[in-house]
């Protein structure tokens, strides 16, 4: 299983360094005010979408149930499934893309309602978003696709897709003389990504003959039931992330301009370790717990879960300690440089630190929901969202007004602590999760080499920074690279060191 993590974390790695170097284009290009706060909102409009009816939703119903029709030996029956489910999906998405174009000027003005005052940015979002929009029918497909991929073990092309979203927006960005804008560009770009991606994982699927077709969609079938009574709540479930994102994008289209950018520019360096580890995580530990639970190896799934909790908590908290304590010269180092000014680098590091201590939790709910999931039950967490929902959204109100756009960051940080307790508390009550000895202890060394990797960042980088000086167009790359070098030298010693003591292996064969 951690091989397999591995496999997805490395593609999302590439995709995620690839996103890298298409946001420092457009931040040169684009900067941080009107222009890339309107193609913000067009760039996340679909993707809000996808995460609440695709990615999130749709994997927790559709993977659980073709894993184990798959696992029963009905291999037919998986295949039957897997059509109904995909020509279902694909008249949704067609019908929700025509009613959604011609309402456009609606729906940007209720997720950006600050931008009525600015005509000309609502025009240019309301114009972007007709361009991006598309995307979503797409990328819903390549969702499906990518679950039965994952459920046949199939990882690294659902993995890669990615990459290509990356790719042909820098391809795009490239060519933005023949467009009337950048945006109008880089918003292309995203829409032709989509296809794309769609034709990769498809051809992933026919090489293992699982590609799915056209069918009858049959409501009476009982896997279609199971289905949609998994499907519902998780919508709600998986739509909790998603609205505090559409809260900070309302929230911050109030704001000055700029608010917007800074949260997309915060928000692209925290999915980074969100995506390799978090995503990788639970994309490869719920199809895992599945075929596990399937079989009757409760325990087995217990301590593949205690394996994948222990893995993704060692690869994140450096990542958190980052954010907390360098955020400034990350935000500075990367992106301040053409129409990016020092203004905005140090209101993207605000909100940057911000969700550092956010990402400790994010990461282990991917974990801990795999413990409800994995049995099909999706009522429980989504009663844990909708209490995050609330806190997050009144912690919102109160913060904003005293911390601006980075108390939007502390709010959903407060908010997935809420829901990471809630979720491991009622596991434990049910006998859903049983953390192991190696899983406290790999906590303590993770706590133990954190504090190491703090002192690193608080007194290397000043030392690093005198003994680096700054090249051109680099800045402070190379200082930043050398304190990072430092940590990374220090966190795994007292990690490796503490584990060592304890007599416990990190990577278990």
């Amino acid at each position: 299983m951690i091989r397999s993590i591995l496999s997805v974390g490395g593609w999302t790695l590439v995709s995620r360094a690839t996103g890298f170097a298409r946001d420092v284009v457009m931040a040169a290009v684009l900067g941080a005010g009107p222009v890339a706060d309107a193609f913000v909102v067009a760039y996340r409009l679909p993707n809000h979408f996808r995460a609440i009816f695709g990615e999130g939703a749709f994997n927790t119903a559709f993977v659980p149930a073709y894993a184990r029709l798959s696992e029963a030996g009905a291999p037919g029956e998986a295949a039957r499934f897997s059509d109904r489910i995909f020509t279902l999906m694909l008249v949704v998405q067609v019908a929700l893309l025509a009613i959604a174009l011609p309402l456009m000027p609606l729906v940007v003005r209720a997720l950006a309602p600050g931008f009525a005052e600015d005509p000309a940015r609502l025009d240019l979002a309301v114009a972007l978003t007709r361009i991006t929009f598309p995307y979503l029918l797409f990328i819903t497909g390549v969702t499906l696709l990518s679950g039965i991929l994952n459920a046949h073990r199939r990882f690294a092309a659902a993995a890669g897709a990615p990459v290509l979203l990356n790719l042909t927006m820098l391809a795009a960005l490239s060519v933005a003389f023949l467009f009337p804008s950048a945006a109008h560009a880089a918003a292309w770009g995203v829409t032709v990504s989509g296809f794309l991606q769609f034709g990769l994982v498809w051809w992933a699927c026919r090489r293992i003959g699982a590609d799915p077709g056209l069918a009858r969609p049959a409501f009476s079938d009982a896997p279609m039931r199971r289905f949609f009574k998994v499907l519902g709540p998780a919508v709600i479930g998986s739509a909790g992330f998603q609205v505090a994102t559409f809260a900070d994008t309302i929230i911050a289209s109030l704001l000055p301009t700029g608010a917007v950018s800074a949260l997309y520019y915060a928000d692209r360096l925290y999915q980074l370790p969100f995506g390799v580890i978090a995503i990788a995580t639970g994309t490869v530990l719920l199809p895992e717990m599945s075929r596990l639970l399937a079989a009757g190896d409760a325990a087995g799934a217990h301590a593949a879960q205690n394996r994948a909790t222990g893995f993704s908590l060692a690869l994140s908290a450096p990542f958190a300690i980052a954010f907390l304590t360098l955020s400034g010269p990350i935000v500075s180092t990367l992106f301040e440089r053409g129409a990016f000014s020092a203004e905005d680098a140090a209101r993207a590091a605000s909100v940057l630190a911000a969700y550092g201590l956010a990402l400790p939790a994010v990461v282990l709910v991917r974990s801990a929901v795999a413990s409800f999931y994995a049995r099909q039950d999706t009522t429980t967490p989504l009663y844990a969202s909708l209490t995050a929902i609330a806190v997050n959204v009144g912690l919102k109100i109160l913060l904003t007004g005293t911390y601006g756009v980075t108390g939007l960051a502390l709010a959903t940080a407060a908010s997935q602590w809420v829901n990471l307790a809630i979720l491991v508390i009622l596991a434990l009550r049910r006998g859903w999760t049983a953390p192991s000895r190696g899983l406290g202890i790999t906590g303590i060394g993770v706590a133990l080499a954190c504090a190491g990797l703090a002192l690193v960042a608080l007194y290397g980088w000043p030392l690093a920074k005198g003994f680096v000086p700054p090249l051109p167009h680099l800045r402070d790359l190379p200082a930043l690279a050398l304190t990072g070098l430092a940590g990374v030298i220090v966190y795994a010693a007292l990690l490796g060191g503490t584990l060592a003591a304890f007599g416990i292996r990190l990577r278990r064969r």
